[in-house]
């Protein structure tokens, strides 16, 4: 028969709420990036996991945020500029600034992805060329 539990702790169970996302990150590929760096010695088989957890909550918080402004450009994508918006907006994802710098702005997408869907238009209509076989011919 297992131990009782005390009420504090049925109680601390019921607040850890399950992971809305499915996916789970490889803790032996995240184990190998740690061991990467050189400063790094042993890793403890359950700091993976929580580094995998991290990266989890992680993700579903940039994401959910995102959404959260596509819905309210009535979008039924998170774009890059989306995601953007969301880390300049907020002082908690100050980290990742560096890194959303590179992503134009709205305006200069839209003129950009207007003339490459031009572009992509006028090759679908232009005919295909076969290409000429490569290899070895038979001998008769």
């Amino acid at each position: 028969m297992p131990p009782r539990r005390s009420a504090a702790q049925a109680a601390q169970q019921a607040q850890i709420a399950p992971s809305p996302v499915k996916t789970k990150f490889p803790t032996a590929r995240i184990k190998r990036i740690m061991q990467a760096d050189e400063e790094v010695g042993k890793v403890a088989q359950q700091t993976p996991i929580a580094v995998g957890k991290a990266l989890e909550l992680f993700m579903v918080a940039l994401v959910s945020k995102s959404a959260d402004v596509a819905k309210e450009k009535n979008s039924k994508r998170v774009t890059a500029q989306m995601l953007k918006h969301v880390v300049e907006s907020d002082d908690q994802w100050d980290f990742l600034r560096e890194i959303v710098g590179k992503v134009e702005n709205e305006e200069k997408a839209g003129k950009a992805g207007k003339a490459k869907a031009e572009s992509e238009s006028e090759e679908e209509v232009l005919p295909e060329k076969k290409k000429a076989k490569v290899g070895r011919k038979k001998r008769a």
